[in-house]
């Protein structure tokens, strides 16, 4: 409801009142908790904001990521998808956001994001966007430790809500840092795979590479992490993966 008020150009102490809240304060800490946006940039929908992209090869194949100043806001894998079209959902989910192509500081986005195995573990920041809920999604699949998996009900009941199996099954195919936030690590009661956004054969060498690297010791240690509340005045948070 609040992110529809907004997008219909209502104004912020209105859209807050509209929602039960107290006023435009708490609505502020409403959005910045679920999308890490203020509610002035959610109002002019990414207006204000310049994405800086990239394509660049990684364990399990080429990758599209994008950073806000803020950073890592997408990162998507070429393949079943075109370049083109990959960027085209990357324009789709940041509306009306510039795009500027920049190799030099996406590849060290991207160097971070897939270190050499026994390499220095560097810190990431993440700028994402999502409801409340796929918000508490994404915080439980960060909470799966490599080499090992969870079901979609688990994750449901995991999230406060046993029933809401298929809800859960959206948000994690939503999830727009794929790798980072490891939804691959989501599988089918049955033990079948399952979907994956980016084709079932890259899920199966992302769970056999960090199933490996954990039996075989070569884990890059990352901890996932997550992310505490922030309030509109705090710095990035900075966490591994």
């Amino acid at each position: 409801m609040v992110q529809q008020l907004l997008r219909e150009r209502r104004p912020v102490l209105e859209a807050s009142y509209e929602a039960g809240l107290s006023g435009s304060g708490r609505l502020h800490d409403l959005i910045v908790n679920a999308e890490a946006v203020t509610p002035g940039e959610l109002q002019r929908g990414g207006l204000g904001l310049t994405l800086r992209y990239g394509f660049h090869p990684t364990p399990f194949g080429e990758c599209l990521i994008a950073l806000t100043p803020r950073g890592i806001c997408h990162l998507a894998f070429v393949g079943p998808v075109t370049r083109r079209e990959a960027l085209a959902r990357l324009e789709h989910d940041w509306p009306p956001a510039p795009l500027h192509p920049d190799q030099n500081a996406t590849r060290a986005a991207a160097a971070k994001a897939f270190p050499p195995p026994r390499g220095k573990v560097p810190a990431l920041s993440l700028h994402v966007k999502g409801t409340n809920f796929q918000l508490k999604v994404w915080r439980a699949l960060l909470e799966i430790p490599a080499g090992e998996v969870t079901t979609y009900g688990a994750l449901a009941t995991k999230v406060g809500n046993p029933k809401a199996s298929r809800a859960v099954g959206t948000a994690v195919g939503s999830n727009p840092v794929s790798y980072l936030i490891p939804c691959h690590r989501v599988i089918r009661a049955s033990g079948e795979l399952g979907g994956y956004a980016w084709g079932p054969d890259r899920k199966r060498v992302m769970l056999a590479r960090e199933t490996q690297s954990v039996r075989f010791g070569t884990d890059d240690g990352r901890k996932l992490l997550t992310p505490p509340a922030r309030s509109a005045n705090s710095p990035p948070v900075e966490r591994p993966f």
